[in-house]
């Protein structure tokens, strides 16, 4: 199984980063071989729809599963169309939210873990 992380560097031992759409990085682990891949997410910077274009990054990547501490709910959406389940993550490195997805200690979200924005 493919596992994303949102992450704020490129390393087992870097923090994790709390929002989908708004994190730098992406370490994608192959949980059965313990190999990973790091991957820029693209759409940090942009203006609106950061989380959508997360989620066209992670598919592009085949990944099943992703890590993250906040999800809007367009990109829950985008995540549940592309077939990605979403799992809150509490910890604090990458490593150690694969050790307890493993370990299945992880809740998988059903829904957006944040409301969208208020607009004005």
């Amino acid at each position: 199984m493919k596992v994303a992380v949102c992450s704020q560097g490129n390393t087992l031992g870097s923090l994790v980063h709390e929002r989908l759409g708004r994190c730098p990085y992406f370490v994608v682990v192959d949980t059965e071989t313990g190999a990973f891949d790091v991957v820029r997410n693209a759409g940090v910077d942009s203006a609106h729809g950061a989380g959508v274009g997360a989620v066209q990054v992670l598919s592009s990547q085949g990944v099943d599963a992703v890590l993250a501490g906040n999800v809007g709910p367009n990109a829950f959406e985008a995540l549940a169309r592309a077939g990605i389940e979403v799992y809150a993550v509490d910890c604090e490195t990458v490593g150690e939210a694969i050790e307890r997805f493993r370990a299945g200690l992880l809740k998988k979200l059903e829904t957006a873990s944040r409301p969208s924005p208020r607009r004005l």
